[in-house]
């Protein structure tokens, strides 16, 4: 009698060099109890140098593999079906100075880019002219309303990043997380057919 297992494969996983990738690592499966274990531990894939950082395992090595070892399995399929598997290769620490460049540049390009937006806008004589109908007088340096201004802004950039530092405010998304995580998304959809060799085929004209 036929047994049914379920798997679905995993979108990314991330692994070290040289690592021996087990079928629990790849994907999430559903088999009889008196499998389960057996399963989990089957050898899909061993890593090796000519690998490099990426490789993409396909759902179809992955069925070859299971009913090599277990012939008397139906295998059904739930979800994608390739596999990123990353692999993670140590890294350098952080040099202070090229730290200290990368955060003079970010800060400084953004602070042009704030004065030269509001530059282009005229905001000065609009703060000018704001606080002349609030208040009656004319001043050329509205401190009052340019502090709170300035603060504001400041506030309101922590408010759409949703971050304080590392702390997040609330559990939605930011949308800089939104667009990283839609980069993401079609980088892999770009690894899963240009780096999978199953996916692609040539016939030759002969």
């Amino acid at each position: 009698m036929e047994k049914t297992i379920y798997i679905r494969m995993r979108n990314r996983v991330k692994t070290n060099p040289e690592d021996v990738i087990m079928l629990k690592d790849v994907a999430q499966i559903i088999a009889p109890e008196n499998d389960i274990i057996k399963l989990e531990n089957t050898v899909i894939y061993r890593i090796s140098e000519k690998d490099r950082n990426i490789v993409v395992l396909d759902v179809m090595k992955v069925i070859n593999q299971i009913t090599g070892n277990f012939p008397e399995m139906e295998i059904q399929t739930v979800g994608p079906a390739q596999t990123i598997i990353e692999v993670i290769t140590k890294k350098k620490g952080v040099s202070v100075p090229f730290f200290l460049l990368i955060w003079f540049l970010l800060f400084f390009g953004s602070a042009m880019a704030i004065m030269n937006f509001h530059d282009d806008v005229s905001m000065r004589s609009v703060q000018e002219k704001i606080y002349t109908i609030i208040t009656g007088r004319k001043e050329s340096k509205p401190w009052l309303f340019q502090i709170p201004y300035s603060i504001g802004l400041g506030l309101g950039m922590i408010l759409f990043f949703n971050h304080v530092f590392k702390k997040r405010i609330n559990e939605e998304p930011s949308p800089l997380e939104v667009e990283m995580f839609n980069y993401q998304m079609d980088l892999d959809n770009y690894l899963v057919i240009h780096e999978n060799k199953e996916s692609t085929k040539k016939i030759d004209d002969n």
